[in-house]
């Protein structure tokens, strides 16, 4: 067990760089997939749709400046997988909110998005972009 646990670490940490290093790259895709028609090309809540929205999108740019200079990491996580609901929501981030809970069963398999570790490291990707963006 000890042997397994010790070729995991070192496998893990001879990749931890390269996917650290994708992780901003693969947020940025996400982000201009699932986000930005709302909140903006650059996150400051002027999407294209945002104008036909009840309520508007926030300014994802100054998430850290709401939060006393702190991103709350947790806190957005939470918010992208519907943990934390957040009211024009309703929920999950609207219809795309299964992709980063891994709650999608079968419609998972259907568009390719993978087992639950998968879309864990699309919601933790994402959440790192966000994190970068902040003012």
């Amino acid at each position: 067990m000890l042997k397994t646990v010790l070729s995991f670490s070192v496998i893990l940490a001879a990749t931890a760089a390269p996917v650290i290093a994708q992780s901003s790259d693969v947020g940025a895709a996400l982000y201009e997939q699932f986000c930005q028609s709302c909140h903006g090309p650059a996150g400051d809540g002027q999407g294209p749709v945002a104008q036909f929205l009840n309520v508007p999108p926030p300014n994802l740019t100054t998430i850290a400046a709401r939060n006393d200079g702190e991103f709350p990491m947790l806190q957005v996580i939470q918010t992208i997988d519907g943990r934390n609901i957040i009211g024009p929501h309703g929920g999950a981030m609207p219809m795309w909110g299964a992709v980063f809970s891994g709650d999608m069963g079968e419609t998972m398999q259907t568009y390719g998005y993978g087992t639950v570790l998968e879309a864990r490291g699309r919601l933790m990707s994402l959440a790192m972009y966000l994190e970068s963006i902040q003012q």
